[in-house]
């Protein structure tokens, strides 16, 4: 058939059109994946472990280098597992200050024997266990000592747990690398997760970014070359407020009765000791820092470096020294970043359940967990 001008416009306004669409439809897709990326099926059951986790809280005890009872006693009773039952918690991170207890001469095998109670009541009580090595004296200097240390400490802590549900038991192979070059943390990491496969290729580890599990270090981390790593960060953003006159920190955290958000009518003046220290800065920049944007703000950090790697991560610690800072702002804080936690699919574990870090005020039961605590943990959602 003979084809007029007439004929030829719709057709090419048609295909104009189509081709529009097509556009449209590629680029959204393209959004979709880039804010929601899909994890390779190589790390799939990483990444369903690793939500596993969220509602999660730290047992404080046998990482207590300074209390002289640890051994005497049991970080909990049973009372405490139906409390946390009944509070929604699903997982229990146990830190253990490994390298202290050896510094006492203490076996091994000795503090494995609490580390098997732990684990079983955990799982009678139907809790995601971490086991968390707390601490120990890694850096520049030493790594090549000390990383052959840590080997052969994970290698005797596979072994032993080689028989434990691997859907239930997650090991966390050093707590807040301290900070050093991120490239010599790296390679220690790699080196003593080569180890643990060499004697368990299932087990799910959890590793963090040397500076204290810094955010911003994990930011600039490479992933290693294993597909079943889930990676922790520490989140506690504003560090004026968290940390408001803790006295391990120094005299940069002087300055206590720091309210979240901040409040310019109740903003305290600055403690004389805070002065020309890091403190000093964090004080200054707290009317910029020291509210809810900004928490989600530095927390889409980590998710972003998430997507770019499509590997789980986990906030492994959040929460508020509890002898300073006032009940309401304590609150406040610990929903806000439980709420953003959940908004960017960001697992969570708050610090702690029994020590100075407590949502409780007193010995933890459901009658010293205030009312604005109970909605902070989500626990009026789960009755």
């Amino acid at each position: 058939m003979f084809c007029t001008y007439k004929h030829i416009v719709p057709i090419q306004r048609r295909f104009i059109k189509n081709i529009f669409i097509l556009m449209l439809i590629t680029n959204f897709s393209v959004f979709i994946a880039k804010s929601n990326p899909t994890p390779p099926i190589s790390r799939l059951l990483a990444f369903k472990r690793a939500k596993s986790l969220d509602n999660g809280i730290s047992i404080s005890w046998y990482e207590q280098t300074w209390n002289k009872e640890v051994l005497a006693k049991t970080p909990l009773k049973p009372a405490d597992f139906v409390l946390l039952k009944q509070l929604g918690f699903k997982s229990l991170r146990l830190p253990v200050a490994f390298s202290h207890f050896e510094a006492q001469q203490i076996p091994v095998e000795q503090l494995f024997t609490h580390i098997d109670k732990f684990v079983k009541q955990c799982s009678f009580y139907g809790f995601k266990v971490i086991i968390d090595n707390h601490g120990g004296s890694l850096n520049d200097s030493n790594f090549s000592a000390e990383t052959q240390k840590l080997i052969n400490l994970w290698t005797k802590l596979t072994k032993r747990y080689l028989h434990v549900n691997h859907d239930v038991l997650f090991f966390e192979l050093y707590n807040e690398p301290p900070h050093m070059n991120p490239q010599i943390w790296k390679d220690a990491a790699y080196n003593i997760v080569t180890a643990i496969r060499k004697v368990d290729k299932e087990r799910t580890l959890i590793i963090g970014a040397s500076n204290y599990n810094s955010i911003y270090e994990l930011s600039r981390f490479v992933r290693l070359a294993d597909e079943n790593v889930v990676y922790t960060f520490h989140f506690y953003e504003p560090f004026l407020f968290t940390h408001q006159g803790a006295e391990w920190v120094g005299d940069q955290e002087s300055t206590v009765e720091v309210p979240f958000p901040y409040n310019t009518e109740t903003f305290p003046p600055i403690n004389p000791k805070a002065k020309n220290t890091d403190g000093e800065k964090n004080y200054n920049k707290y009317k910029f820092d020291g509210n809810e944007q900004s928490v989600r703000d530095k927390l889409q950090i980590v998710k972003a470096w998430s997507n770019k790697y499509y590997v789980p991560i986990l906030c492994g610690e959040y929460g508020v020294y509890n002898k300073y800072a006032d009940q309401h702002s304590r609150c406040l804080y610990i929903k806000t970043v439980r709420l953003t936690l959940n908004a960017l699919d960001i697992p969570g574990m708050i610090w702690d359940y029994n020590s100075n870090f407590s949502i409780f005020n007193g010995r933890p039961s459901l009658n010293t967990l205030p009312d604005c605590m109970k909605d902070a943990i989500g626990y009026n959602m789960k009755k």
